[in-house]
């Protein structure tokens, strides 16, 4: 019966997700008060369509950054225009809602166009953070610009080797 009872009082999964749930403009707020006691928000963004080891490893270093990890989730229409019209494989909410399951992520958000140049524009992270398939070189020109104008410290984050959506749809489909 006790086991019963203290399942009622955890919160659900999808509670604890509608919680980090946040907009670019609530997330611009929550950057204005951790900057005001010193602390640092850190950013990164992407499709996490089949959420794997690698994205784990790589939001766990990210948050490792700063004082609290805000993910920019891809919306479905700028997935289907990066991956292809086979993707995205889960709905933007549902992969909104596994991201706000894990512990390292503090917050969510879904954001509508191909690059997150709009939303990095609102919320002014202090720390950005991509995967080592990046370098800042090859990050999005306007990204970085936005990036350098307001001043966040951009990290490259390194890879796990043969980790990836791509890789794993590869491997299923043979």
């Amino acid at each position: 019966m006790k086991s019963c009872e203290a399942k009622r009082l955890t919160p659900s999964l999808s509670a604890m997700s509608l919680e980090k749930r946040v907009s670019a403009e609530q997330l611009a707020r929550i950057r204005a008060q951790l900057g005001a006691l010193g602390g640092r928000l850190v950013f990164t963004n992407g499709c996490f369509d089949l959420l794997h080891v690698g994205h784990v490893r790589y939001l766990q270093a990210a948050r490792e950054l700063g004082d609290a990890l805000a993910v920019g989730v891809n919306g479905d229409d700028s997935v289907r225009e990066l991956k292809g019209p086979s993707r995205p494989l889960n709905s933007e909410d549902e992969r909104a809602e596994v991201l706000a399951g894990l512990g390292c992520v503090d917050h969510v958000f879904v954001f509508p166009e191909v690059r997150a140049t709009e939303s990095l524009r609102i919320v002014r992270p202090h720390v950005y953070a991509k995967g080592g398939d990046y370098t800042v070189e090859s990050l999005d020109a306007e990204e970085v610009g936005v990036l350098r104008e307001i001043g966040a410290d951009i990290q490259i984050l390194p890879l796990v080797p043969g980790r990836s959506t791509t890789a794993i749809i590869e491997k299923w489909r043979s």
